[in-house]
């Protein structure tokens, strides 16, 4: 199937899948004339933006379930499934930093750290809507994102390492 830019253009749009094939054909045939140069690297940005994401959005589970254990906790029989999600959580860092070597170093840093606090708070935030009985004990009312430190409280180490119901 012979496709012009125009068409391939028009392609992005109505089948992802075949604007990939044939612009990966092009590539193979080094036709890059004809290659959707426009759609292709905003496609290319969009992969490591979701890689970046899908690293950022571990880290927040880690930071929601480790700040719970720490601050919410209210009984040795609770927060099993918060465990679980951390060692899981952690786990799906690790093999994505098998795949994806450059990622830890953008996970080290502040600028990331703190965009998953920010998420982190924001399922805190959510997590209280549903557990209104502790949101009254331990605030009086629905917390907001101000009741949680603007900081991240956490290093990447400890998101990685820290074992708090070891500590127990």
């Amino acid at each position: 199937m012979e496709i012009k830019t125009q068409s391939l253009k028009e392609l992005y749009e109505k089948d992802f899948y075949l604007w990939v094939i044939e612009n990966l054909k092009l590539l193979k045939n080094k036709e890059y004339d004809l290659v959707d140069w426009e759609n292709l690297l905003e496609e290319i940005e969009d992969m490591a933006r979701r890689e970046l994401r899908s690293l950022i959005s571990l880290m927040a589970v880690i930071m929601e379930h480790l700040y719970k254990w720490e601050n919410f906790r209210e009984s040795a029989y609770m927060g099993g499934s918060w465990k679980k999600s951390i060692i899981n959580a952690r786990s799906e860092i690790k093999k994505l930093f098998k795949d994806v070597p450059s990622l830890r170093q953008k996970a080290e840093q502040k600028e990331s750290l703190e965009k998953a606090w920010q998420y982190a708070v924001i399922n805190l935030v959510g997590w209280f809507e549903e557990a209104e009985d502790l949101a009254e004990k331990y605030f009086g009312r629905l917390p907001t994102e101000k009741d949680f430190p603007q900081e991240c409280p956490y290093t990447f180490q400890q998101l990685m390492e820290y074992k708090p119901w070891r500590e127990e």
